[in-house]
């Protein structure tokens, strides 16, 4: 096979020890979000019924840190695992940010799981969440069916 017929042919390829530091880091993220009860569906509800402010809190201070990284990252020109440059691109308004916002928002509201939690809840034994893992995949793949339909 010619090098013209390998569309990847020159993309580098991932380390096994890149492929293990994600993993301990998604690992590190999913006990994160069980003991910090993020992955709860009770604390999800309370949060959306403004009954306590506990979600907001952590929410405020991912914001807080993500802020903060992208400072780093850009400061210190960190690069990804695969030696690109990390850049911040800021995405375009539009009406679908809205629209899409207000299902993600209902999804999660009646989940209990944005994408993250929900293989937190999966490890953590919460086994009702791979019915809102099939949801998201169902919604994954709609919205890619009506991706050239929908406002950009």
């Amino acid at each position: 096979m010619t090098q013209e017929a390998k569309p990847n042919a020159d993309k580098p390829r991932m380390s096994p020890f890149a492929y293990l530091s994600v993993l301990l880091v998604g690992a590190y993220l999913g006990a994160l979000f069980v003991k910090s009860e993020v992955a709860s569906w009770e604390r999800v509800h309370a949060m959306f019924l403004l009954q306590e402010a506990y979600m907001y809190l952590i929410i405020g201070v991912a914001i807080a840190v993500a802020m903060a990284s992208m400072l780093l990252i850009k400061r210190l020109g960190v690069r990804s695992v695969d030696g690109k440059p990390i850049k911040y691109e800021p995405k375009p308004y539009h009406a679908g940010v809205v629209v899409g916002g207000m299902l993600f928002g209902a999804g999660w509201a009646i989940t209990g799981a944005c994408p993250g939690p929900i293989y937190a809840q999966i490890g953590a034994g919460e086994w009702m969440a791979l019915f809102t893992l099939a949801g998201a995949l169902l919604g994954m793949l709609a919205y890619a069916a009506l991706k050239p339909r929908l406002p950009h």
